[in-house]
């Protein structure tokens, strides 16, 4: 009985793209907790009053990468939004304080 390399070329494809739509699912899922991760930074740089342009241009990115299916890029975006929205929100704690050092006694 001899098998032709037909039926194992569709075995070996079917295995690469099961295994390509894993890999989307985990970059999808990957994608979705990074951006969870800024967004609640966002909304707590928000809460202080000092959310910045850069963090949302940044957001904007990770939803528009995501969209295009680059997840790769999209999580580095919501990864710099979420470095940003830290920043300010160090920054807004800092001169929450800050002004009694400058204040004249």
């Amino acid at each position: 009985m001899r098998i032709t390399w037909q039926p194992r070329l569709l075995v070996f494809c079917a295995l690469i793209g099961a295994m390509d739509s894993t890999f989307a699912m985990e970059t999808q899922t990957e994608f979705n907790a990074a951006y969870a991760v800024a967004e609640a930074a966002e909304k707590e740089a928000g809460i202080l009053r000092n959310q910045w342009t850069a963090t949302e241009a940044a957001l904007a990115e990770a939803r528009n990468m995501a969209a295009k299916g680059d997840f790769k890029r999209a999580i580095a975006a919501a990864k710099e939004a979420e470095a940003l929205a830290r920043a300010s929100i160090f920054q807004a704690t800092q001169e929450k304080e800050a002004w009694k050092d400058r204040e004249i006694h």
